[in-house]
């Protein structure tokens, strides 16, 4: 059952593009917000301005929340997750450069962005769609979920699994993935588990 679970967990995170991410700001009040992620197994990332709210909230708090599904026609076809997760920024450029790969097989439209204008570049918005960001501009976080709500209505309305993750199961899972989505990289050859 667990499989079926994790299985479903990874569908949802493989057809979907967007995910509102929760976070804590210094005042005590939440503040979510939606941006693009990609995802590598169950690891999540994301790029954010340096100047950016969120980000100031994920250095002095690294806990988040996030939401992931998209609408379906049939109320009892509805699947998405809700999950906590601890936040933290990549500072290895290879794996840098490897997640903005697997974002431009994700998002092959951002491939065509042309250069943004200097006060564009200034506020570091456009910065986080470049084929290849800055990470003088842009930060790039990675979210390990530590627990995922799974709605899935198909097993009737309402229903969700609760599954806990802890750090051998990020390990073994990213050493053995391959994305349905993408081809690069050094996990392109590995057999799913």
């Amino acid at each position: 059952m667990m499989r079926s679970i994790k299985a479903l967990i990874l569908r949802v995170l493989n057809e979907n593009r967007i995910m509102t991410i929760a976070t804590n700001r210094q005042d005590g009040w939440p503040q979510a917000t939606t941006v693009g992620y990609v995802n590598d197994g169950f690891m999540l990332y994301c790029f954010v301005p340096r100047s950016t709210q969120k980000y100031a909230n994920v250095l002095r708090d690294p806990r988040v929340s996030i939401a992931i599904g998209a609408d379906a026609p049939n109320p009892m076809e509805t699947r998405g997750l809700s999950l906590a997760g601890t936040v933290s920024e990549v500072i290895d450029k290879f794996e840098f450069d490897y997640v903005a790969k697997l974002r431009l097989k994700r998002y092959p439209e951002y491939a065509t962005v042309q250069q943004p204008s200097p006060q564009d570049i200034a506020e570091g918005a456009l910065s986080r769609i470049m084929s290849e960001p800055s990470s003088t501009r842009v930060a790039l976080l990675r979210v390990a979920p530590e627990v995922i709500s799974v709605i899935d209505h198909s097993k009737g309305f309402g229903h969700s699994d609760l599954v806990t993750f802890s750090e051998r199961d990020l390990d073994i899972h990213l050493g053995s993935f391959r994305h349905g989505w993408n081809d690069i990289g050094p996990l392109a050859d590995a057999t799913d588990p």
